[in-house]
């Protein structure tokens, strides 16, 4: 049987951060500012950290080259790297207007996949909101116009949020999350951002953060694509727990789990399983493993036939390729 590992995280301290993932999810780093933790991270920006068993200490890149193509599952087999990519993000302040390319711009210019991704919102401040998509189609001349006049957030979708909603950000569409959000991410495994437009905000050199128009103009789509904030399945009961299919691309299918007390997880050899805990503790069991958690834990589950419990009053979000 392949064993089940707690992960620590990688941690950005952007700018627009705050200290939440500290204060409540239990996060534990000298920076001053967290404004992310990459709870299943295989990026060279920052790669996620075996915590228990026997890989204690390795690198996540270092564990799954010997975990093998196994551990990862056949869904895997399709992509040349490590497929995903989950964060929790602390948003004290807005975050840039910015753009993701798709997989074939991404590897032709970046050398690196693009970026699809989902927001799962943990914590959002009254009043919280963001940006999704263009609020109509408009030309790439009229983008670029705006972008130099700093009218850009005339033209695009203004969203209020709340506790709970989900939005899928598909690569191209353009976006922001504003100030006030905790939200957890589930991405594909890319770095590559295009900054369009940063409400004048200087960098830690006291210099203005750099745009990347250009690529953002070859990338956005235009036209108006923002779907609804709710899940995309109904929650479905059972004995002892409510499962909620978040979310489901070619990239990576989300769900949440609300525990009343236990559920079981079936395992298979076509995916590993991502546990990240949002509320609440308990176990994670799986044959002879017992893993305990708190709120903010990253548990990976390796590709197999079987299952694994979860024992304990919480919530968390398992992701699968």
């Amino acid at each position: 049987m392949l064993k089940p590992v707690k992960l620590k995280p990688a941690y950005q301290d952007y700018l627009w951060g705050g200290t939440k993932l500290k204060e409540e999810y239990n996060k534990v780093s000298d920076l001053d500012i967290v404004a992310e933790s990459w709870e299943l991270s295989n990026h060279k920006n920052g790669q996620s950290i075996v915590d228990s068993g026997e890989y204690k200490g390795l690198k996540f890149g270092e564990y799954i080259e010997k975990l093998g193509a196994e551990g990862l599952g056949t869904n895997c087999d399709r992509f040349e790297f490590f497929p995903i990519l989950i964060k929790f993000i602390d948003a004290k302040g807005s975050l840039s207007i910015q753009v993701h390319p798709d997989d074939e711009y991404a590897l032709r210019v970046e050398k690196e996949y693009g970026k699809t991704e989902m927001w799962y919102v943990l914590e959002a401040e009254e009043g919280s909101y963001l940006y999704y998509g263009v609020n109509k189609e408009i030309s790439k001349e009229e983008f670029a116009e705006r972008i130099e006049n700093d009218t850009i957030l005339e033209v695009l979708n203004k969203v209020e949020v709340k506790k709970g909603d989900v939005f899928f950000i598909e690569s191209g569409t353009i976006h922001a999350i504003g100030a006030g959000l905790v939200i957890c991410e589930i991405q594909q495994n890319s770095n590559t951002t295009y900054r369009v437009y940063d409400f004048g905000r200087l960098g830690a050199d006291g210099k203005p953060r750099e745009l990347h128009v250009e690529k953002a103009i070859d990338v956005t789509n235009l036209k108006p694509n923002a779907k609804s904030a709710e899940p995309m399945g109904a929650p479905e009961k059972f004995d002892g727990y409510t499962k909620t299919l978040l979310s489901e691309c070619q990239y990576f299918t989300t769900y949440r789990y609300d525990v009343e007390d236990s559920c079981e997880v079936l395992s298979d050899t076509k995916s590993f399983n991502s546990v990240i805990i949002t509320e609440g503790e308990g176990t994670l069991s799986m044959g002879d493993t017992v893993l305990e958690f708190i709120k903010g834990n990253s548990i990976f589950v390796p590709a197999q036939d079987g299952k694994f419990e979860i024992k304990g009053k919480c919530e968390f979000i398992l992701s699968r390729v």
